[in-house]
């Protein structure tokens, strides 16, 4: 028992010494940054400046906007846009498309507190953009091809917060540094519960087996046999323990920042089981078209993860 209490404390404190020493103030400037923009009608307009372009890849207006929210918010930024997508009466195929576009992205809450230590956050964004638009045309002119929904004319994107445009610019980047700091707290359970289990699983010897079982198919793209942690912990629980545990094993040098950037196209993304299951549960429409959208997405992790081994 006394050996359970030690692994539970020392999770305890590696998942708040990441939260609030690196997700923290990243995500409050991030979050406040981007509140700015979307109240006063710049997120609104780049998107609807972009909106023919995106067309040509299956994506529709709010889709730029749902883009935007997950590189420089997080993975939950586009739910909300998602949803409306789905009450609006917008085109399975253009949601499918979306969603895709979504699930090959990486997300800003592992991303950027991931450059912190060495993540190249440039061509991460890059990359993340050319995943994404494959992704969303594979599956709008391949995969949901034969879908019989009609495309529904474009809606105007509109800022998401128009009650803030009466406030002060202040007041708007104080809310958002609120928001950004609900995300981050939010996220420490499931960070202090993937590190406790990651700690279990290594206690227990399931890390090493799956370590001899991974570690050969790995050697072959240049990852050591220590990414197989990280990688396995990002399918199963998610980015934001994925960030966890690899920062974790960097402080201890046993992954080094060109690993980190070779795995980050494959690992960097919302295409997981915590992921998959959260953007389902979205809408009923939604639902309808995510096996769709998760062959998509799995089209453009690969080509993201293709992009970075050949890059690094």
């Amino acid at each position: 028992m006394e050996e359970i209490i030690a692994v539970i404390l020392d999770s305890g404190r590696t998942g708040l010494d990441m939260g609030l020493y690196i997700l923290l103030p990243i995500m409050v400037v991030m979050s406040a940054f981007m509140k700015l923009l979307d109240a006063k009608g710049v997120l609104s307009w780049f998107s609807n400046l972009l909106a023919p372009f995106a067309r040509i890849f299956g994506i529709p207006g709010l889709g730029i906007f749902a883009m935007i929210k997950l590189l420089f918010v997080s993975f939950a930024g586009p739910i909300a846009t998602l949803a409306l997508m789905d009450r609006n009466g917008t085109s399975r195929r253009y949601i499918a498309a979306t969603l895709a576009m979504v699930l090959a992205m990486s997300q800003a809450n592992a991303t950027f507190p991931l450059s912190a230590v060495g993540l190249n956050i440039g061509v991460i964004l890059i990359t993340s953009v050319i995943g994404g638009l494959a992704a969303a045309a594979f599956t709008y002119y391949v995969l949901t091809r034969n879908l019989t929904d009609p495309d529904t004319d474009e809606t105007i994107v509109k800022s998401t917060a128009p009650e803030e445009e009466k406030k002060t610019v202040i007041q708007i980047l104080g809310d958002g540094g609120q928001e950004g700091m609900k995300i981050v707290f939010s996220m420490l359970p499931m960070l202090i519960l993937a590190i406790f289990l990651v700690n279990v699983f290594e206690a227990t010897g399931v890390i090493s087996l799956l370590s001899s079982l991974l570690a050969p198919m790995l050697a072959v793209i240049g990852l050591p046999e220590a990414t197989v942690l990280p990688i396995v912990t990002k399918f199963i629980a998610g980015g934001t323990a994925f960030m966890g545990i690899t920062i974790d094993l960097m402080n201890d040098g046993l992954i080094s920042v060109n690993e980190l950037n070779r795995m980050a196209g494959f690992a960097t993304n919302p295409l997981d089981v915590a992921g998959i299951a959260i953007f389902a549960a979205a809408g009923k429409r939604i639902s309808q078209v995510i096996r769709y959208a998760v062959y998509g997405g799995l089209f453009g992790m690969t080509l993201r993860g293709v992009l970075h081994l050949l890059i690094f």
